[in-house]
């Protein structure tokens, strides 16, 4: 029987990541809060994201234990956003996505007519 991706979730490191990497927004997400605990109009502005989208992402990261929410009882209620421990394991593939990234830019940069 072929091997399939649901049953490769948590078995496959690829898979697995793919899987939690889905959202357009997942990778500069985890940029931000990798420099810092976050709030949510703060990720909002610097992400230029809206809303919606910024909210059902952060759920996704929390659910999947990558993200942490911390609520404050404050008036107004002040929420931050914070990488969690296996979050902050994904700063060196962040590092590695930048070095590439600036390696493929410098690349487009020499190679365009």
């Amino acid at each position: 029987m072929a091997a399939t991706k649901k049953n490769l979730f948590g078995v496959c490191p690829f898979v697995t990541s793919q899987k939690i990497l889905q959202g357009k927004w997942a990778i500069l997400v985890l940029h931000e809060l990798n420099q810092g605990t976050r709030r949510f109009n703060e990720l909002e502005r610097n992400l230029q994201i809206t809303h919606a989208t910024l909210s059902s992402q952060l759920k996704y990261l929390e659910k999947e234990g990558i993200v942490h929410r911390q609520v404050y009882p404050e008036v107004p209620p002040r929420v931050e956003y914070s990488l969690t421990e296996i979050g902050q394991k994904f700063s060196p593939v962040l590092d590695s996505i930048n070095d590439w990234g600036n390696a493929y830019i410098d690349y487009l940069h020499t190679n365009r007519h």
